[in-house]
């Protein structure tokens, strides 16, 4: 039996009246375009930082960061090199101060060639969102060097901290600006829970290191990975028993 049965998951559409404010909520938030969305974005800092401490430590290595999104992550690593993204958003990133920096742009993991390597594939806050995450960490894993390693901040889905923390921020100023639920958004944005996004890095990964911003794995707000030693057949083996 294939692992992750639950996997790839199926996202339902935004109703009309969220699906025509989905992309100004989102730059909203990843600018922090009001008082309460800062807090936010302050808070998020932890997941950029830990994510960006190793180049902080060490010096510019090859880099591949998945969901770019509007490149937030690029002030955090101002010695990092190359560095190529995954952002199939073109309206996020192309305004952006920080696009001179990026080498190729891929719309999907799957277009990036068989023969890169990476030091080091990072994200922040973006598991969460993915519909078919074992496929998306096998084929990173791929991508690593040897000695590379996964690096990724995610908010901590599914525990009781989290969700007062949203409902006492972004739900606020949602429900401000457009008269809607954030509820009816967060369970379209998170398909997975922080359980099962460490579930399936630590099957692809012999070694995970984690790390909490808040007091232990069910009462926290973000949660850090960062993953080495990738497992090459058994994601190979995934991807050919998953894949069409």
């Amino acid at each position: 039996m294939i692992p992750f049965p639950a996997f790839p998951k199926q996202r339902q559409p935004l109703p009309p009246e969220y699906a025509a404010i989905y992309l100004q909520h989102y730059r909203n938030s990843r600018e922090g375009n009001s008082q309460i969305l800062g807090l936010a974005q302050r808070a998020e800092r932890w997941m950029h930082k830990k994510v960006a401490a190793d180049v902080q430590e060490s010096g510019p290595k090859a880099t591949l960061e998945i969901g770019a999104g509007n490149l937030n992550q690029l002030p955090y690593e101002p010695r990092t090199t190359p560095y190529d993204i995954v952002e199939p958003f073109r309206e996020l990133y192309e305004s952006s101060p920080h696009r001179g920096r990026i080498r190729n742009i891929y719309n999907d993991v799957a277009q990036i060639p068989a023969s890169n390597r990476y030091e080091r594939i990072t994200s922040v806050a973006v598991l969460e969102h993915v519909c078919d995450l074992p496929v998306l960490v096998a084929r990173s894993a791929l991508l690593l060097t040897e000695a590379g390693t996964f690096r990724a901040g995610i908010p901590s889905e599914g525990t009781i901290l989290w969700r007062l923390g949203w409902r006492m921020t972004t739900a606020l100023d949602f429900r401000a600006r457009y008269h809607l639920d954030y509820k009816v958004l967060m369970r379209y944005e998170h398909v997975n829970t922080a359980r099962e996004i460490e579930d399936v890095l630590r099957y692809f990964f012999g070694k995970v290191r984690a790390r909490v911003f808040g007091f232990a794995r069910v009462l926290s707000f973000y949660q850090f990975f960062a993953c080495s030693q990738p497992q090459l057949d058994r994601c190979r083996e995934y991807l050919r028993r998953a894949l069409p």
